[in-house]
């Protein structure tokens, strides 16, 4: 125990003495919670629309007005024809086209309206496709603003949508939980990997190789400090979720404090595995940015894991992020409690012992 104090202070002093890490420990936090969780975004704003009106009615111009009204879609074309706001369309000039049929206003007071028709621009699909429900949702508020003024009879709404966890269906409030989970991936998986490739590169680590300090005790003082940072790294990303966003977590802190070292475990444990293996920092940063690109592809993080192809699925069973991040976001958006996670945390614990056992096994310890 006394070995593992002191080598434990050793690695607080070198991760002190080093100019880089420290600041980066901070720094990376607070660009990731402020920048990236804004730039990584996917509300849909500006949304450019060619109009086609071919009613050119009373209605059809309330319907344009109530348009531009909108926060997030711009007019930014009236065409005579759907031809001339197909070839804005072509040139990138707009993302949407509205186009209103003639004698919209007379079939509508019938009772027997023909469609408006809504094409948008496939290649972003993204912006597209989301461009099209914010113009729906302009075009029927203002039908339903003709039905109570006019008594214009419109189909009933059967269908009430409420978004559960996310009302208002912000996407800084989805991204939070997966950017601290990005954070815990990179600080505790990069920074022992680094750390202890650059002492096999300096020739310092062979002092500790033909040392009597056992192969648990070394890769314990490797792990531990890295725990220990996951954790203040959580820490300063939940300080400034809450003092720049306003979130704060809905169910237990300790569950998400518990999860985090456990993940903590499997990250710190992969790192000093590859540097085992590795023998210059190049070979570990490769080995670390292929991890970590499927780690962040294929766990959910970016894209739902139920829209990946069969065989994607079955893969991220073997993917540790995929648990710690269902965890984090059931904790932090929707308060579940550990009765209704304990499947996802004990994934969690199988690869937290064979990740760090993997790490003691590689250890070559030289007699």
């Amino acid at each position: 125990m006394h070995t593992l104090f002191i080598l434990l202070k050793k690695e607080f002093i070198q991760f002190r003495r080093n100019k880089f890490i420290p600041k980066m420990v901070v720094m990376f936090p607070v660009m990731a919670m402020l920048v990236i969780s804004l730039v990584t975004t996917m509300d849909v704003k500006n949304v450019n629309v060619a109009v086609v009106d071919l009613d050119k009615s009373e209605t059809s111009r309330r319907i344009i007005s109530d348009m531009e009204a909108s926060a997030n879609l711009t007019l930014s074309l009236y065409a005579g024809m759907y031809e001339d706001a197909l070839r804005a369309v072509e040139k990138g000039d707009a993302d949407v086209i509205l186009q209103i049929p003639a004698e919209y206003e007379k079939e509508l007071v019938c009772g027997n309206p023909p469609a408006i028709s809504l094409a948008a621009n496939g290649v972003n699909a993204t912006k597209s496709q989301l461009g099209a429900q914010y113009l729906l949702q302009a075009v029927m508020k203002t039908l339903k603003t003709l039905d109570v003024e006019q008594g214009i009879a419109l189909p009933e709404e059967k269908v009430f949508v409420q978004n559960r966890y996310n009302p208002t269906l912000d996407y800084p409030v989805y991204m939070i939980p997966a950017l601290m989970i990005i954070l815990i991936i990179m600080i505790c998986g990069f920074l022992p990997a680094l750390n202890l490739v650059s002492e096999k590169e300096a020739g310092t680590i062979e002092q500790i190789n033909v040392s009597p300090v056992s192969r648990l005790t070394f890769t314990l003082s490797k792990l531990i400090p890295y725990w220990i940072i996951g954790l203040l790294v959580l820490t300063l990303a939940m300080v400034i979720a809450w003092v720049a966003y306003g979130l704060v977590p809905v169910g237990s802190i300790w569950i998400i404090y518990v999860v985090t070292l456990l993940f903590s475990f499997v990250m710190s444990g992969l790192g000093v595995s590859i540097a085992n293996c590795s023998s210059t920092m190049q070979q570990s940063m490769y080995v670390m940015f292929f991890f970590i690109i499927i780690f962040q592809l294929m766990s959910g993080l970016m894209t739902p894991i139920d829209s990946m192809p069969q065989w994607a699925q079955y893969i991220t069973y073997v993917i540790p992020p995929r648990y710690f991040i269902e965890i984090m976001r059931s904790v932090y958006l929707k308060g579940s409690m550990f009765s209704e996670l304990w499947q996802d945390f004990s994934m969690l614990a199988v690869f937290a012992v064979f990740v760090c056992l993997a790490a003691m096994i590689t250890y070559k310890k030289q007699s």
